[in-house]
Order: C-alpha cells, then structure tokens, then sequence
C-alpha cells in the first residue's frame, strides 16, 4: 500500500485513532486493538490480525518498510505534532496501527492443545498483565487463561507492556472463576500449581510435571482461598527475610523460567 500524507487532523483515516486517552471505555472502540512503537507494530503486521490502517512519522514508516508493502491496509505518514493533536497525547515513539480484534479462543479447545498454561485470578492491572504475557512468550508458555475479573489483554497499554508479545501468545476467557473453572483445566489432565508466599513446596526443587498450568493472583491480595484449596500443590518462590512478596509479572517470570 502506498503511502500517503496526510496534513488534516478532521481526515477519516484517522478515526481508528482519535482520542485515544478514553478509546477503551467508548463502544465504537471496544473492537480494535492498537499497536504503538516499531517493535510492536512490526509484531502486530507478522500477526494473524488484519490490520486496518498504519500511521506514524515518515522515519518510522521508513523502519517498517519491508513489512508495509504488501499491506492492504492504510498507510498514513503526519507530522508528530499532528499525530499527537490527533491521539490526544504526545506520542513519542512515532507510529501506532490498528487491527480488528479477533473472535475469542474457545478455552476448552485452548486447554486441551496446551502443555504450559498460566491461569490468572483478577489481575486487574493492564501493565503486570502486559508485562507477564512478555514473561510468557520467553519462557514458551502455551497460553494464557483468564477468568472474567482480569484486565482486557488487548487494551492498548498491555499491548505496548508486552511488546506486542499478547498478540502472539493465545489466550481465552474462562467462564467462571475457582474450583470449577480449575476442574475443566484438570480435565485435560494438567498438574494444578498455585504460586503463593505460602507454598509448601519450594519451586526449584520441584520437577515440572508434564502438563501444568500456574495460577496467579492479582498484586496485592493474591489468589482467593478457594482457589488455594483447590489447586493441587502450592509452591512458592523462596526470598530473603522482610521481603514478603514479588511483583505478580516478576513472580511468575521467575516460575515460568524454573517450570520449563
């Protein structure tokens, strides 16, 4: 797709992006997913999402070059401060693309061809839930679950946290939360772990079964109870006195990379 100039803030091409301080919580929004910087728009164009337009600075434009010109898809080249008056901030790493969201993955389909799953209880935060689907993508986690309290993978801060990494790790949505929402994951038969503080079971004398999936609780508060006793062994990660807790991302990076 050729690109084109553009030098008017009112032109239509600019929709997908306008506004994009309050974009998430506005209806006509709720169906794009929005890409910023290099690296996770040159992610975004090698995924399977169809991309709706691209528009940044022309020596952005000029760094994905070789991944634009097949594109049907808008290509927009502004000025930054246009592209800033358009989105509603500054934008400082220069180029941003939008995408349709994909229909969500069956979770019962998603368990049964997955050996590593991480399965996270109300992680409400965009950036941890970006920055642990990095986590996941390094460490060849399969896919991620979540029940209906967790944070939007796709909303547009978790998807720059991550790199663009959300776009390549699957994920799906549980239809509950709980002990019964872990019988469907144990029915494939994976090996329940809940990583808490007050494991019995330190992680790195424990050999990674051969399907497991790890449950991860929201920063603060952890996982419920309920999930606790339902899990099939608590572990957790052993840390030096006065120090109670990881941070949930840096947590389970630690587990995934003793895991696999």
């Amino acid at each position: 797709m050729p690109v084109r100039a553009v030098a008017d803030p009112a032109d239509p091409e600019f929709d997908d992006f306008r506004d994009l301080t309050d974009a998430d919580v506005r209806p006509d929004r709720r169906g794009i997913v929005i890409a910023e910087g290099v690296n996770v728009v040159e992610r975004l164009l090698s995924s399977p999402y169809r991309v709706r337009a691209v528009v940044g600075v022309p020596a952005r434009l000029e760094a994905l070059a070789p991944h634009l010109r097949e594109l049907d898809a808008p290509v927009l080249a502004v000025d930054k401060w246009l592209l800033s008056q358009v989105v509603g901030f500054r934008v400082t790493r220069g180029v941003l693309a939008s995408a349709d969201r994909p229909a969500p993955l069956d979770p019962d389909e998603l368990i049964a061809r997955s050996d590593r799953i991480a399965v996270l209880e109300s992680l409400n935060d965009f950036e941890n839930l970006g920055s642990l689907f990095r986590n996941a993508a390094a460490f060849g986690v399969d896919a991620v679950l979540l029940d209906p309290q967790c944070a939007d993978p796709l909303y547009r801060r978790s998807v720059r946290v991550s790199m663009g990494h959300v776009l390549r790790v699957p994920f799906a949505v549980l239809p509950g939360q709980g002990p019964a929402a872990l019988d469907q994951v144990r029915a494939h038969g994976h090996r329940v772990l809940a990583l808490t503080p007050r494991g019995e079971q330190l992680l790195r004398s424990l050999d990674a079964p051969p399907r497991w999936a790890l449950l991860l609780g929201a920063e603060g508060p952890g996982l419920t109870p309920a999930t606790l006793a339902a899990a099939d062994m608590r572990v957790r990660i052993p840390m030096a006195g006065g120090v109670d807790s990881l941070n949930v991302a840096t947590a389970a990076a630690v587990a995934f990379a003793q895991l696999t």
